[in-house]
């Protein structure tokens, strides 16, 4: 990926160094982070109203009605909960933040994907008569005090709808590479674009419909919806690969790097790698195969309306 040189956002915030916990974040003040639900309440129902808000989302507004309505909601990581295996690196590495070269270029690399994410979104609502609220990226190190509570390394990345923002503590770029076996700058990109993507969602609303349904659903129902969840923000970091390619700053083998990279963080790879068998209706963020899939589906068109996995099977 050729992002040296390129426009790095403002919207990052570096909270390495400060002690382990960052700047205090307004706990309580929404339903919790969402570790992505290992588990849910009984009831459930009410699909079509999400697949609204996603596919017909930008003709709404031509129609009276409000899709950036704010309603309380829940985030999403890019991986499933504690029951994948990670492990917290403290390592001096090419992601922690031990103050060297390659910790610099790391933000900046950070900083220029979001950029790149920015000038997607930002043209897509702008296209449609709409303005794009940007989220702020915090960089912490070992753990951090979100809006949404607290979480450490081993939480992985994730998105908190209570303060846009999305969490990200770099040491998980060297585990994806060493533990994963996911490498190269196109497969961190990839992280980026999914929590982003987890904010798009949060806009418009596909988030908080989620969290409010799920709080009467069964754990197994819970377990399909996330899914349906996780898959759409991998289908939309697609979306923002397609026109990040139409810009001509991807380089052979950049696609292979986010396909394998989905291939390796898929629920049932990562359980046969932590405890040598799977459990189906456990799963929570989609396999391999199905997260390949969508982000593959999103790359390939750009279209937002090609992102419905509430809708088509997964």
């Amino acid at each position: 990926m050729r992002w040296r040189g390129r426009r790095q956002s403002d919207n990052i915030d570096d909270q390495r160094g400060q002690g382990g916990f960052g700047r205090p974040g307004n706990i309580g003040s929404g339903p919790g982070r969402m570790r992505i639900p290992i588990g849910g309440r009984a009831g459930g129902g009410g699909l079509s109203t999400i697949v609204i808000l996603v596919v017909l989302f930008f003709g709404l507004k031509a129609c009276g009605i409000d899709p950036m309505q704010v309603l309380t909601g829940g985030g999403g990581g890019l991986l499933p909960g504690e029951d994948s295996g990670r492990t917290t690196s403290s390592e001096t590495g090419p992601g922690s933040s031990s103050g060297s070269a390659r910790n610099d270029e790391m933000k900046q690399f950070v900083a220029t994907v979001l950029a790149e994410t920015e000038d997607v979104w930002n043209g897509i609502f702008q296209a449609n008569g709409l303005t794009y609220e940007e989220p702020k990226l915090t960089l912490f190190e070992g753990q951090i005090r979100s809006a949404c509570g607290f979480a450490s390394s081993a939480s992985g990345p994730f998105y908190c709808p209570a303060d846009k923002k999305v969490y990200l503590d770099t040491s998980f770029f060297r585990q994806l590479s060493e533990q994963f076996g996911a490498s190269g700058d196109f497969a961190e990109a990839y992280v980026v674009a999914h929590e982003v993507g987890h904010h798009v969602q949060n806009l418009i609303g596909v988030l908080p419909k989620f969290n409010q349904m799920r709080q009467r659903m069964g754990e197994s129902e819970a377990n399909h919806m996330s899914m349906q969840v996780e898959l759409q923000a991998d289908c939309f970091a697609g979306v923002w690969g397609h026109y990040t390619a139409q810009k001509g700053i991807l380089e052979e083998g950049d696609l292979e790097e986010a396909l394998n990279a989905a291939q390796q963080i898929g629920d049932d790879t990562l359980q046969k790698r932590t405890q040598g068998y799977v459990v189906p209706e456990t799963f929570n963020h989609g396999t391999s195969a199905q997260r390949q899939k969508w982000f593959a589906r999103g790359y390939k068109s750009g279209k937002l309306s090609d992102c419905d996995t509430f809708n088509n099977p997964i």
